[in-house]
C-alpha cells in the first residue's frame, strides 16, 4: 500500500471513529473471547482507573464494572443487541453489541457503551459527566446519593421530589439505620434551597440543659458560662435554608412547647434577648419511635405531633427492599476499596448469603460490614464460607415447639407448614437459591418441592372462580396454622379462672388482653384477636381481647351464619376459617380456634379477624407469587 492510500485509510478510519463517538462515549473492540484489541473515548473512572484496556479481558473486568446482570459475553450467544446495565458507581450505561466481523482469521466483536440519564434509578447531584472520587469523598458527598431498586423506595423518591419544591414540614419515619438523613439531605438539595444552609441536630445526643441554647442561641450575659459575644443557635443558623431535627421523639416537653411556637409564628428569641428573629425555614424532622403512642402517654404533646406530620414519609427497611442489597454492597464495596486502596471483591454466593440476613442495623448496620470486610479481609476475594465471620446469620431458634390442642394427621400438618414456609420464602426472596439458603435446603430440593406447589395450583383451564378457591384455600391453611399456633401460649386455667370472674380488674385479664395485642401486631395482618365465652349456638360474650377491640368485656355477641356455623365446629374441637361475612361491624373473615381445659372439654373460643380489604390484599400477593391471575 503507497503512502497516499494509506492516509486515505487513515482519514477513513478517523473518520467512522468521529461519527461512532457523536453516538456513543466509548467504543471497544474485542475477539471472539473478550480480549480487548482497540478503545475509543471514554467514560469518567468507569474502569477503575485502568489507563490502558488493551490486551486485558471484557468479560473479566465487567465482573468488577458492573453489578451482578446478564453477563456480556452471553450476548453472542443470544444474539442480543443491547442492553442497560448498572456501573458500580451508579451509571446507567447503554451497551450495544454488534456481531462479529471477520478479518483475515480472526472474528472480532464491537461494543459502544453509552451514559444514560440516572434519574430514575439513582438521586445525586446533577453531575451529568462527573463521578464521585471516593478517594476524597466526605460523608457528606455520599450522603447526597441514595439507591433506588425497589418500589417501595420508588415511592419515596417520588415523594421526596415533590415535598422538596415547597416548604411544608416533613415527618421523616423509620427504623434506625435506614438513611433518614439521607433522604432530609436529599429534600434540601433537590429543592430551591439547595445553596442555602442544611442544619443537622440530634435531638437525643445533646445534654437537655444544653439543647435549648444549641437550638435558640444566647446572647451575652444570658447565663453563667455564656460567652461575651453570645452564641447563634441552629434556627438562626438555617434560617432560609433546613433544619433537620433527627430523633424528636427524644425532645424534652419544656423544648416542645417553644418549637410549637416557632412553627406558629416563625420566629425566635435568643436566650436573654427580647429581640425576635424572622424565620424563614424548612422544619424536617425525623424519629424511629410511634409519636402517636408516646401523644397516649403524654410523652409527645399532640399538636406538636399534628404539627410536625404534615407530610410523613414511612422509609422502608433494609429487609423490605432486598432487591437493593446487591447494589449497595457493591456501592459500599467500592467506596471503601477506594477509600483504603484495597481490591476485596466479594463473590455472588456470599452476596447471597448476606441477602437472607434481616440486617437489624439497616443500611447503616451493612456500610459498617462493607467496610470491616474491606480492612479485614486477609484475600483478595471474600466467599460464603469467609462473610459468617461478619455477619451473624444464625436464625432465632424457637424455645418451645407449638403446642396442638387437638390431633391432625402428621403427614398433613407436616404439608401445611412446609407449604406455608416455601411460599413465605418465595415471597420474601423472589429466588429460588435464596428461598433454600433461608430454609436451609439444597436448591434442587428446593426447584424440586415449589414446582410441585405450582403445579398444583396452575391446572388447565379452570374458571377463575376455581383459581380464586385455590388461592383462598392457601391463604385459609395460612389462617388456620396461626390459629393453632397462637391458641397454644393461652392458659386454659386463666381462661376458667376468667370466665368466673369477667371483670377488667382481674389481674388475669390485664394479662391475657397483653398476649393477644402481642399476637395481633406480631403476626401483622390481624384487625382483632379476642376469646369468647359460649352462651348458646347463637350467642357468645366476649370475655377479654386486644386493647382495640371494638366490643366491651362481657358484651353480647350475634353474628353471621357463616361465623356461627365455624363456631359450632370449633366447639367441636376443629379450627376453622369462615369466608368472608358481613356485620354490624364490616365484612370480615375469622378464624376461631377452641380453648380446652385438660379433660379436652371446650371452655371457650379464641378468634382472630382480617378485614376484606387485607384478605383481598393477600390474595393478589398470593396469586403473584404462585403464578395464578385472578
Amino acid at each position: 500500500m503507497n503512502s497516499s492510500s494509506l492516509k486515505s485509510n487513515n482519514s477513513f478510519v478517523n473518520v467512522l471513529k468521529s461519527t461512532l463517538l457523536n453516538i456513543y462515549d466509548e467504543i471497544i473492540i474485542t475477539d471472539h473471547q473478550g480480549r480487548i484489541t482497540e478503545n475509543f473515548g471514554g467514560i469518567g473512572k468507569l474502569w477503575n482507573d485502568k489507563t490502558n484496556l488493551i490486551g486485558m479481558n471484557l468479560f473479566e473486568i465487567e465482573k468488577q464494572i458492573f453489578y451482578e446482570e446478564e453477563p456480556l459475553d452471553e450476548f453472542k450467544n443470544e444474539n442480543k443487541r443491547s442492553a442497560i446495565k448498572t456501573s458500580w458507581n451508579n451509571q446507567r450505561i447503554l451497551i450495544t453489541y454488534y456481531p462479529e466481523s471477520q478479518i483475515g482469521d480472526i472474528e472480532y466483536v464491537t461494543w459502544g457503551f453509552k451514559v444514560l440519564s440516572r434519574n430514575d434509578n439513582v438521586l445525586m447531584e446533577d453531575q451529568a459527566d462527573e463521578d464521585i472520587d471516593f478517594s476524597k469523598a466526605s460523608a457528606n458527598d455520599t450522603s447526597r446519593l441514595f439507591i433506588v431498586k425497589s418500589q417501595k423506595m420508588m415511592t419515596v423518591l417520588n415523594t421526596v421530589e415533590v415535598v422538596s419544591k415547597v416548604s411544608s414540614s416533613v415527618l421523616l419515619l423509620g427504623e434506625s439505620g435506614v438513611g433518614k438523613e439521607v433522604i432530609a439531605r436529599a429534600i434540601h438539595d433537590l429543592g430551591p434551597r439547595k445553596n442555602q444552609p442544611f442544619i443537622p441536630v440530634n435531638c437525643g445526643a445533646i445534654p437537655e440543659n444544653l439543647l435549648e441554647s444549641e437550638l435558640f442561641g444566647y446572647v451575652e450575659g444570658a447565663f453563667s458560662g455564656a460567652k461575651k459575644e453570645g452564641m447563634p443557635g441552629k434556627f438562626e443558623l438555617a434560617n432560609h435554608g433546613v433544619l433537620f431535627l433527627d430523633e424528636i421523639g427524644e425532645m424534652p416537653l419544656n423544648l416542645q412547647v417553644k418549637l410549637l411556637r416557632v412553627l406558629q409564628e416563625r420566629e425566635i428569641t435568643p436566650l436573654g434577648s427580647f429581640k425576635p428573629i424572622k424565620l424563614d425555614i424548612q422544619i424536617i424532622t425525623a424519629t424511629n419511635k410511634n409519636l402517636k403512642t408516646l401523644v397516649e402517654k403524654g410523652e409527645f404533646r399532640e399538636d406538636l405531633y399534628y404539627r410536625l406530620n404534615v407530610i410523613p414519609i414511612e422509609i422502608p427497611s433494609l429487609r423490605e427492599r432486598l432487591e437493593e442489597l446487591p447494589y449497595l454492597i457493591n456501592f459500599f464495596l467500592h467506596k471503601y476499596n477506594h477509600l483504603y486502596d484495597r481490591t476485596v471483591q466479594i463473590d455472588q454466593d456470599a452476596i447471597d448469603l448476606m441477602s437472607i440476613y434481616e440486617w437489624p442495623g439497616n443500611i447503616r448496620q451493612l456500610e459498617n460490614t462493607i467496610e470491616r470486610i474491606v480492612v479485614t479481609s486477609k484475600g483478595p476475594t471474600v466467599d460464603a464460607s469467609a462473610v459468617q465471620e461478619y455477619v451473624p446469620l444464625e436464625q432465632e431458634i424457637m424455645k418451645a415447639p407449638p403446642v396442638f390442642e387437638h390431633l391432625i394427621p402428621l403427614q398433613d400438618a407436616i404439608d401445611l407448614v412446609e407449604e406455608q414456609l416455601i411460599n413465605m420464602a418465595m415471597e420474601k426472596y423472589k429466588s429460588i437459591k435464596l428461598a433454600a439458603k433461608a430454609l436451609n435446603v439444597s436448591q434442587p430440593t428446593m426447584s424440586r418441592k415449589y414446582k410441585k406447589i405450582l403445579n398444583n395450583l396452575s391446572k388447565q383451564n379452570i374458571s377463575p372462580s376455581e383459581k380464586r378457591k385455590i388461592l383462598e384455600d392457601q391463604l385459609n391453611n395460612r389462617l388456620r396454622s396461626v390459629a393453632i399456633a397462637t391458641a397454644a401460649i393461652i392458659e386454659p386455667e386463666e381462661v376458667s379462672d376468667l370466665k368466673r370472674n369477667p371483670t377488667t380488674n382481674n389481674p388475669i385479664f390485664k394479662k391475657i388482653q397483653a398476649q393477644l395485642t402481642m399476637i395481633r401486631k406480631q403476626e401483622g395482618g390481624i384487625k382483632w384477636s379476642f376469646i369468647f365465652d359460649i352462651l348458646d349456638n347463637k350467642k357468645f360474650r366476649t370475655l377479654v381481647a386486644d386493647k382495640d377491640f371494638v366490643m366491651e368485656p362481657g358484651e353480647s355477641y350475634e353474628s353471621s351464619e357463616e361465623f356461627m356455623k365455624v363456631a359450632r365446629n370449633a366447639v367441636k374441637g376443629r379450627v376453622e376459617v369462615t369466608p368472608v361475612y358481613r356485620d354490624i361491624f364490616g365484612e370480615w373473615k375469622s378464624s376461631l380456634a377452641p380453648v380446652m381445659d385438660h379433660s379436652g372439654k371446650v371452655i371457650a373460643l379464641i378468634g382472630y379477624d382480617y378485614s376484606k380489604e387485607y384478605i383481598e390484599s393477600e390474595l393478589k400477593k398470593m396469586g403473584r407469587v404462585l403464578k395464578i391471575n385472578l
